[in-house]
């Protein structure tokens, strides 16, 4: 995992790609579209909008392609999940076609791109399905059918898959694909540079300042000055009064690669119940890994977050002859109250400043279904699709008590956090962190491979929550909107725009001249 500690984990897609190396951005600069954030969203309205005599910089705050869409499963499928019966029950039968429209055609869009561009990046059509083995999805999945049937998506039921999983059921959608991300979006990336726009790495966006031109401020001090810009920075890095804040539910999965002994078939996989398996193939080089994701859960609950990857592998070892498992990672996600992503103006009242987040982990087809939405906003085109993504959207009595639920929790953790006492000794071996006590205040601790004790203010710097130690990743992880930071309190996801405090400990005391 590139923004791990630990060695021990690395994901497939960028360890399998060439690093990139843009540059970062040292002077002030013009634009007509600012793109914050360099994922699937942003690097295809790039290469969409390259050519329209429009002026594009992307701005990403690492390195593109190393964010969500480096962690993903790669999956390009409009199967997410039991989906379609819910959204014709909470949004009507229109807006379900809209959200199955806007993916199945992502998936051509995806297939023609590549096709145009002479892109090998291991594309193929495949079926995707999602099983159970449990009486009560068996029914979901049955009424699941019928919603595909109605929103236009060739699907059929089966009651057995060519692989050793006993299931009650599944649901099988038609003409899916899998790719690999990064080998398809790095040569778009070649083609925005090649028309003349711009990328720019470790180019972190640091404040907003909305207008008519819009200033973004960039952690450097250095200014871009566009005319209308596009938030897909994961979590969006500017909140517009749009309250995403209470909107969005972050979420952590993990993912492993196995080599296996047999043959995978021909088939994408997700369970209906907890906990989620996701199981499909990939191609490297002269043998076949599967690629098994799952184990979800909200960012900093839990314990023993290592034990996710013990059960994927266990998972593994119960079906298949595993020979090795060379890749492990994990991803971060955010879920919309509704389930379906916020695509579209970030607020009614800012005509602007555009926003792509909450894809659930179906970003493959609904990061692309994103950037075309908001590409024709941007050319003035009407889109078929942006109803059903408008982030300014009525919301059903169920998503605002998930509302009411998710921000009671941000609330108890803010509370509970600040009340609960620390560790009251510095005691911690190689490779461990935890919560220490230092003269009466609480601090975060981690002892590195070399023995060297770093210490971190546990606030979160985003609004306060007290962060938590996750001994997965070697990371210290905020339980009320997702903000995580390295052991030696650098930032690796948002919404959190400033680093922790940092200092090294000598003598189980706090030395304030090693910041």
């Amino acid at each position: 995992m590139e923004n791990s500690t630990d060695k021990y984990l690395k994901s497939y897609w960028i360890a399998s790609t060439k690093s990139t190396n843009y540059p970062s951005l040292k002077e002030d600069i013009k634009v007509d579209v600012a793109i914050v954030g360099g994922g699937i969203v942003g690097i295809t309205a790039g290469y969409l909008l390259r050519g329209q005599g429009i002026k594009v910089a992307i701005l990403e705050a690492s390195r593109i392609l190393q964010g969500a869409t480096g962690f993903t499963t790669a999956k390009i499928t409009s199967q997410h999940g039991l989906t379609y019966d819910k959204l014709i029950s909470s949004m009507g039968i229109e807006c379900a076609k809209e959200y199955a429209e806007a993916n199945e055609s992502s998936i051509d869009f995806i297939e023609n791109t590549i096709k145009e561009l002479n892109i090998n990046c291991d594309f193929e059509r495949l079926p995707a399905g999602i099983y159970t083995n449990d009486d009560n999805y068996a029914r979901d999945i049955e009424k699941e059918l019928k919603a595909a049937e109605r929103v236009g998506i060739k699907s059929k039921c089966i009651d057995r898959l060519p692989i050793d999983i006993p299931i009650k059921s599944a649901l099988i959608f038609e003409n899916q694909a899998q790719f690999h991300p990064r080998k398809y979006l790095m040569p778009l990336a070649e083609k925005i540079i090649e028309s003349g726009n711009q990328i720019y790495e470790n180019t972190e966006v640091y404040e907003v300042q909305h207008g008519n031109p819009i200033v973004l401020v960039i952690a450097n001090g250095k200014r871009v000055t566009a005319k209308k810009v596009i938030i897909c920075s994961h979590f969006p890095c500017y909140d517009g009064m749009g309250l995403y804040l209470t909107r969005l539910k972050p979420e952590r999965s993990y993912a492993i690669a196995a080599d296996i002994e047999e043959k995978f078939p021909k088939l994408m996989l997700i369970n209906a119940e907890d906990p989620t398996r996701s199981l499909r193939a990939q191609r490297d080089g002269g043998r076949e890994l599967v690629l098994i994701g799952g184990e979800n859960h909200k960012v900093a609950h839990g314990d023993n977050l290592k034990e996710h990857y013990d059960n994927l592998e266990k998972f593994a070892s119960d079906i298949f002859t595993v020979r090795d498992i060379p890749y492990r990672w994990s991803l971060q996600d955010y879920i919309a109250i509704d389930n379906v992503p916020y695509i579209g103006n970030i607020t009614d009242s800012k005509e602007n400043l555009y926003v792509a987040t909450g894809f659930r982990k179906w970003g493959m087809t609904n990061g692309t279904a994103a950037a075309r939405i908001l590409v024709d906003r941007i050319l003035s085109i009407d889109n078929p699709w942006r109803d059903v993504f408008n982030p300014s959207r009525k919301f059903t009595k169920e998503a605002y008590s998930k509302l009411f639920t998710e921000n009671f929790d941000v609330a108890k953790e803010l509370v509970m956090g600040k009340l609960m006492s620390g560790e009251a000794e510095i005691n911690i071996e190689k490779g461990e962190g935890k919560i220490v006590k230092l003269e009466g205040k609480k601090y975060g601790a981690y002892r590195d491979d070399e023995g060297e004790l770093h210490i971190v203010n546990t606030t979160c710097t985003h609004v306060g929550c007290q962060l938590k130690w996750n001994n997965a990743e070697k990371s210290w992880d905020c339980p009320c909107h997702g903000s995580r930071f390295t052991y030696d309190g650098e930032i690796l996801e948002g919404p959190a725009t400033h680093r922790l405090n940092h200092y090294k400990a000598r003598k189980n005391k706090i030395d304030p001249n090693l910041n």
